[in-house]
């Protein structure tokens, strides 16, 4: 198996079972949040975080776009600050949700093809949060699949605790 094959796989399940996930929820679930704890997103905005957790990122690294100003996040004496939950995005609605989170498959498959076989087995660099970091390229993009599925084990348990019917089966996409 080559990185194209693996992460063509990795992504279209990655995709499919978040997408079966994001159908299960209902508008008026989108506000919800723990009731213990601090710094949690609400559901609307996991939603708006998934839809940019694995395409848009992997344009950054294949394209070297980020999408930020010249000089990135900062200062370079200053780490970059994560945004509270608070400051996050949310979606309004699960249909823009589920048309975003198409919309960013589309994007890592293009990148994923735009990369090319011998660049993700051979090209090296480093993400800006970690500059110190040098990866091959398909590492870099597997990295970014597996953000995704971190934020769809997290929906996973949102819903449980909300009272959805979700079991190990719809975890997985099956």
């Amino acid at each position: 198996m080559n990185w194209t094959e693996l992460l063509t796989r990795e992504m279209n399940s990655t995709y499919q079972a978040t997408d079966n996930m994001v159908g299960l929820l209902k508008d008026a679930d989108l506000d919800w949040k723990p009731a213990t704890g601090e710094n949690w997103m609400t559901v609307g905005q996991l939603l708006a975080h998934i839809n940019t957790a694995c395409g848009l990122c992997c344009q950054g690294f294949v394209t070297g776009d980020w999408g930020m100003p010249e000089g990135g996040a900062g200062d370079a004496d200053q780490a970059p600050k994560m945004p509270t939950a608070e400051q996050l995005p949310s979606v309004d609605s699960v249909a823009e949700a589920r048309k975003a989170l198409a919309a960013d498959r589309e994007v890592a498959l293009q990148m994923l093809e735009k990369a090319g076989e011998k660049n993700l087995a051979t090209m090296k660099s480093a993400a800006p949060w970690e500059p110190d970091n040098q990866l091959l390229l398909g590492h870099h993009l597997l990295h970014m699949v597996d953000h995704l599925a971190s934020h769809k084990a997290q929906l996973f348990y949102y819903m449980k605790l909300m009272g959805h019917k979700v079991d190990t089966m719809t975890l997985w996409g099956m």
